[in-house]
């Protein structure tokens, strides 16, 4: 669940929908891309893997997927006159503190729901199914160690 706390300036504007919806892919695919960067250091250097550059080329385009959607979103935010001015995370959540045609306020993504999020956006990447009952016993097992 996002939650937004927006401190009120003189502009009369305040951030839409569509606004918090960028802010929140913002967030979102920077974690992403972060983590399948990571994933493909790791297959490399691990010596585990019979064959790691088929893996690496699998979470490779993954990355390059999130890459490019960022990019699109960060052209979004420069359009809409958007600033994430910090970025934040601890043991509840991620924050990230944006400025919008004058209007401040932060966004906040509990854990819970942003590692979901995050499987259910990471497997479409993957060209995985997105089933989102199997994610969710996923999760079960699964907890991602995130830190930008």
């Amino acid at each position: 669940m996002a939650t937004t706390k927006r401190n009120n300036s003189n502009s009369t504007e305040e951030i839409t929908k569509d606004e918090l919806s960028l802010v929140r892919s913002y967030l979102l695919l920077t974690f992403i891309h972060k983590v399948f960067e990571r994933d493909c250091r790791v297959i490399s250097k691990s010596g585990l893997f019979k064959t790691p550059q088929l893996y690496i080329e699998l979470v490779s385009g993954a990355a390059k997927k999130a890459s490019l959607m960022l990019q699109e979103v960060n052209r979004e935010l420069t359009s809409r006159h958007l600033k994430i001015n910090t970025v934040r995370q601890d043991q509840r959540g991620v924050e990230a503190q944006y400025n919008c045609r004058g209007y401040i306020g932060e966004l906040n993504i509990l854990w819970p729901g942003f590692r979901r999020e995050m499987m259910l956006r990471m497997r479409a990447y993957l060209g995985l199914a997105t089933d989102s009952s199997m994610v969710s016993r996923e999760e079960d097992v699964v907890q991602l160690a995130l830190s930008i």
